[in-house]
């Protein structure tokens, strides 16, 4: 293996530190951050987060840094200079840490114990800490309630004092109709201002108590929904961002957006509707015992009326999920037409299909209002049936518990009192814990929903890297069958083919030959290939993909600009990158002209859409992006299609020495760019006719000879036309 000398601080120290858990980082990402002036926190993350380590840049302190070194923790520290520094231990007194030099070879020579105060002098208190990947970590895991359920423990402490904070709330619910009945009981008859004032004082103690636990219970739910919230955002991006491109190509823009957003409404069933009535539990559970202390007939009473709602509640729940069911379809068809509506907004003006996807619209906003409407009827009847039983309820309890303090019996109107102040307490927990059911088949849905999307099975586990070999260009396709699914005949059929490194190679046949099948194989795109695809010797399906892809320049016939700088977007993904490099590539791509005439260059700001560019622009901007990191392979699918004469004369003129030094594969129709190349492979139904130069094949080849003819032929024509 091929050792690099890193003269770059930070770098070093990175790559020392990831030796220490025994991973090499990527070679080609080193690169390109070594020319950056200097180097910042997130690129150094990604770069080790790349490699499959664990890494997070934070703010210590010095005692944070005492453990770390005493632990063992592969930790970096970012000096303020712009160097950095490697935490090799601390002494067991706390007196100092010992550091060491990541540009000096020798590491015993290197060190030197620091105390904090010199640190003090030299260090912000950045520091980037390192960990070995986990074997299964939450984005590998399969989307169940089981990995929500752990992902939501995770808060567990916080949900602990939320607990506390409600088990306690529950007693001091039941302290004010305790000491209202003893001021009617008591205060009132034996008229007691000594009394009455320490029951107000107790009252206020109260209050106030239950005030401060009640803030701080609601400010630690809402901590510990945001910090789930955050981590359930970043595991769908990571998620989606790891499924194949086969997924997004079949599965509808709404689709997605709307299985995605269903894992925020199982976090809400968790921290929301479930953990409360597990504390409505809680509270019922502290209640109980006190209502039948004071009348366990009147408890009865309300416990057989709540009972009686929870039942009502529990017959209309199958009726509410089927109608639930309906408006999440209706929704989801009409987000899809939404999505679609503005994805494809240029269509629409050009073919003036406003009024049919306004007509489209109207009829999926019609089926989800009808659907909403049947919902609100369907939820309407228990509502209806219930609101009797709860007035049976506050009448019956004021009817029999009048009649029981008339009696004589053991009640009296202070108990009276106090019952009724706490009944409401009861009957409202026990509905909550019926209603239950609604919640968990709605949840049970939503899992159902994100699933189609997060069970899908990515790429790659996140957690594996592979093979990182150093890329020369060198292409091997040996019986590679590839078929497409659904499809009745495969798009390539035992394609063998071999490409030298450094080699100018274009593909031509047919619409549907397997042209862009072979680039799809060779980016990693397409996978369930039977057959070798081999880069450098390397079996492709050993190689790690972000290390592949990063060796690849790929420029499409459609390519999609992002919002921001054209800096911005040619540089996207490679953090570090010079503005040399930049023009450079725009230099070569036949940007460097249109940019230079822009009032702010190379910050001109790019909008959605990238309506302010023309279609050669775009490509051009697209083939300086794939140039800038000068990859050892690049493909052009059809690249040059979108370009007037003139730019793609350009392109052409330009195709040589943008192909010198790298291998170039080149997908286009029209031959004319591919006489120059040092082979061209004839394809035709998924199978390799002939490959060779295009003199040969002109001799040879009697589709090639064909499609030659036929575009000349065209050309003589127009000639002839326009002369």
């Amino acid at each position: 293996m091929e050792q690099r000398i890193i003269r770059n601080a930070r770098l070093a120290g990175l790559c020392a530190a990831a030796a220490r858990l025994g991973v090499e980082l990527d070679r080609q990402m080193l690169t390109i951050l070594e020319q950056a002036p200097v180097i910042e926190p997130y690129a150094l993350v990604r770069c080790a987060t790349d490699a499959g380590i664990r890494a997070r840049a934070v703010k210590l302190r010095w005692k944070d840094l005492l453990g770390l070194g005493q632990s063992g923790t592969p930790t970096l520290l970012l000096l303020e200079d712009g160097g950095a520094a490697l935490l090799d231990g601390a002494t067991p007194d706390g007196s100092s840490v010992t550091l060491s030099n990541p540009l000096v070879a020798d590491a015993g020579a290197a060190q030197e114990p620091i105390d904090e105060f010199r640190l003090q002098g030299m260090w912000a208190g950045i520091a980037i800490i390192l960990r070995p990947g986990r074997g299964q970590r939450i984005e590998d895991a399969p989307l169940t309630l089981g990995t929500l359920v752990r992902e939501v423990l995770t808060e567990g402490r916080i949900f602990r004092d939320v607990a506390l904070a409600t088990f306690v709330l529950a007693f001091l619910a039941i302290a004010p109709p305790l000491i209202i009945m003893a001021v009617v009981d008591r205060v009132l008859v034996y008229q007691s201002y000594g009394t009455l004032t320490l029951l107000f004082a107790a009252i206020i103690i109260i209050i106030v108590h239950d005030t401060g636990l009640g803030y701080a219970q609601r400010i630690l739910l809402a901590v510990a929904a945001a910090r789930i919230d955050g981590r359930m955002s970043l595991f769908v991006m990571q998620r989606l961002l790891r499924l194949p491109q086969a997924f997004f190509e079949k599965h509808r823009v709404g689709e997605i957006s709307h299985s995605a957003f269903a894992v925020n409404k199982i976090r809400e069933f968790l921290t929301g509707q479930l953990f409360r009535a597990a504390l409505d539990l809680v509270t019922l559970l502290i209640m109980l015992p006190v209502l039948f202390w004071l009348s366990a007939t009147l408890t009865w009473f309300v416990i057989g009326c709540s009972v009686l709602i929870a039942l009502i509640i529990l017959a209309f729940l199958p009726a509410l999920s089927r109608a639930h069911a309906r408006i999440v379809a209706a929704e989801v068809a009409k987000g899809s037409t939404l999505f679609e509506t503005i994805a494809g907004m240029r269509t629409v003006k050009v073919l003036a299909l406003e009024p049919k996807q306004a007509e489209e619209f109207n009829l999926r906003t019609a089926e989800a209002t009808r659907a909403r409407l049947d919902m609100a009827r369907i939820s309407n009847w228990p509502q209806t049936l219930t609101a009797p039983i709860n007035q049976f309820m506050t009448l019956g309890l004021l009817g029999i518990g009048c009649l029981m303090v008339l009696q004589g019996g053991d009640a009296t109107s202070g108990s009276l009192l106090a019952f009724f102040m706490l009944a409401g307490r009861v009957a409202g927990p026990l509905v909550t814990i019926a209603s239950m059911t609604q919640h968990w088949e709605e949840a049970k849905a939503a899992i159902y929903d994100a699933g189609l999307v997060m069970n899908t099975m990515p790429e790659r586990p996140s957690g594996q890297v592979g093979m990182r070999p150093i890329f020369r260009g060198h292409l091997q396709f040996a019986d590679v069958t590839f078929e497409y699914p659904g499809t009745l005949s495969p798009a390539l059929n035992k394609v063998s083919f071999e490409v030298p490194a450094g080699t100018f190679v274009g593909l031509v046949g047919r619409s549907g030959s397997g042209k862009s099948t072979i680039t799809r194989l060779i980016q990693g795109i397409s996978t369930g290939y039977s057959g070798m695809v081999k880069v450098d010797g390397a079996e492709l399906r050993e190689i790690d993909l972000r290390h592949l892809r990063r060796n690849l320049g790929v420029v499409l016939q459609e390519n999609f600009l992002f919002r921001g700088s054209i800096r911005d977007n040619i540089a996207a993904g490679r953090p570090g990158i010079t503005l040399e490099r930049i023009i450079h590539a725009c230099r070569m791509a036949g940007a460097e002209e249109f940019i230079e005439r822009m009032p702010r260059g190379y910050d001109t700001f790019v909008e959605e859409g990238s309506p302010n560019l023309s279609g050669g622009q775009r490509q051009r901007l697209a083939i300086a992006r794939a140039l800038v990191v000068d990859p050892s392979i690049l493909i052009l699918d059809e690249a040059t299609s979108a370009l007037d004469p003139e730019s793609e004369a350009m392109a052409n003129a330009n195709m040589l020495r943008i192909a010198r030094g790298r291998t170039m594969l080149v997908v286009s129709h029209r031959l004319s760019a591919l006489v120059d190349a040092d082979a061209i492979i004839v394809l035709d139904r998924g199978e390799v006719l002939d490959m060779g130069p295009h003199a040969d094949l002109l001799v040879r080849c009697d589709v090639y000879r064909k499609l030659w003819l036929q575009q000349n032929r065209t050309s003589g024509m127009k000639a002839v036309v326009n002369g």
